[in-house]
Formats: structure tokens, C-alpha cells, sequence
């Protein structure tokens, strides 16, 4: 069953038909989830951070932001450190910023309906490009897409983390999640979510000239474009410009 991407699976969630009530409370429940199997503080630490400074503000962009809880939590890290860091959080889904608007936002992160192919046409620049398990949504084509806009978007460094696909991954949340989240898509998306996942090695044959795929554990994947030489420092590889 997880030989190979189920790419023809659905998410319940994605259906505009969906139960609201059980679509908001998964979107209060990803901050949860996401906490926990994101990896997302590792992230920031280890590769958003090192590019900030104290006296030079800087801007990241969140696509497919679902609820915001990555956005708000990046800017509030980012705000404890210290440093200056303004995001912008864009989902195409009317009822994720409607969630969205309905949440605290303590550290001014600015939502907008959006794609991000409308900020490449409005020529819009970021310091860092991210996105949190939307790669998984995503056929062959609109994930080239993705990589071009973030290239066209991004000055600095473009990270968008994944699930990655394997057994160890669906036993686990399968088993993990049994006794929680019944009155939510949580469960259920999330196994479809897995099935739907790349493995490491076929991200890598999808990924653009000039990306990079890191496996992390537990069951992650990180598809990395450095688009600076700082940023390409960051990542332990050679000068972006060289």
C-alpha cells in the first residue's frame, strides 16, 4: 500500500463540502500535531535563525498556511530571540483564513487569501520562503510550480518540510493518534497524508536544478533552496552565486 504514492487519495478537509465544525477544531488541533511531528522549532533554530539579525529586519512568507499555527509560531520565536522577522501567511482556502482571522495573533503575522503565483506577479520578495506539509497535496506539475515561484519569490532561503512516506510513519500515527482526535479529519487525513507522501528518494527526482532534499527524523522530509551565499552557508554548501 505504501510502495508508492496514493496520489489519487483525498483529504476529507479539502472537500468544500466538509463538516466546519470538524474542519475548525482540525485546525486547532494541527498546533498540536504540529508541534509534535513537524519539527519546526529544530528548523527555525538550526536554519531560519543563524540568517536573522538584531538591527535588520526581515520577512518570510508561509504558502498554504491552513490555520497559521507555523506562521504564529516562527513569529513568536522570532520575536522572543529577539529578532525582528515580519510574516505573511497565504492560503488559497477562504475557510482556513477565516479560522485564521478568529485566532490570537499576538505577534502581527499578516494573513492574505491568496496564491503565491499572484505574489509573483506583483514581483513580492521574501528573506525566507516555507511551507508545512503541503508538498504531499501537490501532483508532478503544481510541485514544479511551487519550486519556480519560491526560486521567484525567495532572497534567501526557500525550506518547505514534508511527511516523509514509509511504514514506521502510517504504523505509527496510526497507533498514536487511535485515541485521540475522533471528533476532527486529524486521524484520518493525517494516514491519508502519509500515503499521499514522497520518500526521500523520489523527492529528490522531482526537486528542481539547485534544490536539496534532508531526510530529518522522525519522518521528515526538507526540500531546500539556498538563494543567497549566506543562505547557502547555512545549508553547508557551496556559494549560491559560484
Amino acid at each position: 500500500m505504501l510502495r508508492k504514492r496514493a496520489v489519487d487519495a483525498r483529504e476529507l478537509m479539502d472537500d468544500p463540502r466538509c463538516d466546519p465544525e470538524l474542519l475548525d477544531r482540525t485546525y486547532e488541533q494541527f498546533r498540536l500535531v504540529n508541534s509534535v511531528v513537524s519539527g519546526w522549532h529544530s528548523t527555525y533554530r538550526a536554519r531560519i535563525r543563524p540568517l536573522l539579525q538584531p538591527d535588520v529586519p526581515a520577512t518570510l512568507l508561509d504558502i498554504g498556511c491552513g490555520g497559521g499555527d507555523v506562521a504564529r509560531a516562527l513569529a513568536a520565536w522570532a520575536a522572543r530571540d529577539g529578532l525582528p522577522l515580519q510574516v505573511t501567511a497565504i492560503d488559497p482556502d477562504p475557510r482556513a483564513l477565516d479560522f485564521a482571522a478568529r485566532t490570537p495573533n499576538p505577534d502581527g503575522v499578516l494573513f492574505r487569501q491568496l496564491e503565491s503565483s499572484e505574489l509573483v506577479d506583483a514581483a513580492a520578495r521574501f528573506d525566507f520562503v516555507i511551507s508545512n506539509h503541503v508538498l504531499h497535496h501537490l501532483d508532478a506539475q503544481q510541485l514544479a510550480d511551487l519550486m519556480i515561484d519560491s526560486e521567484l519569490l525567495c532572497r534567501g532561503l526557500a525550506i518547505h518540510s514534508d511527511i516523509r512516506r514509509s511504514a514506521w510513519a502510517y504504523a505509527g500515527f496510526s497507533v498514536g493518534t487511535l485515541p485521540f482526535f475522533h471528533r476532527s479529519f486529524i486521524r484520518v487525513d493525517g494516514l491519508t497524508s502519509i500515503r499521499r507522501s514522497y520518500t526521500t528518494a523520489e523527492l529528490r527526482v522531482a526537486a528542481r536544478r539547485g534544490w536539496t532534499v534532508e531526510a530529518l527524523p522522525p519522518f521528515r522530509n526538507l526540500l531546500m533552496y539556498a538563494a543567497s551565499n549566506a543562505a547557502s552557508a547555512a545549508l553547508g554548501e557551496p556559494d549560491a552565486d559560484a
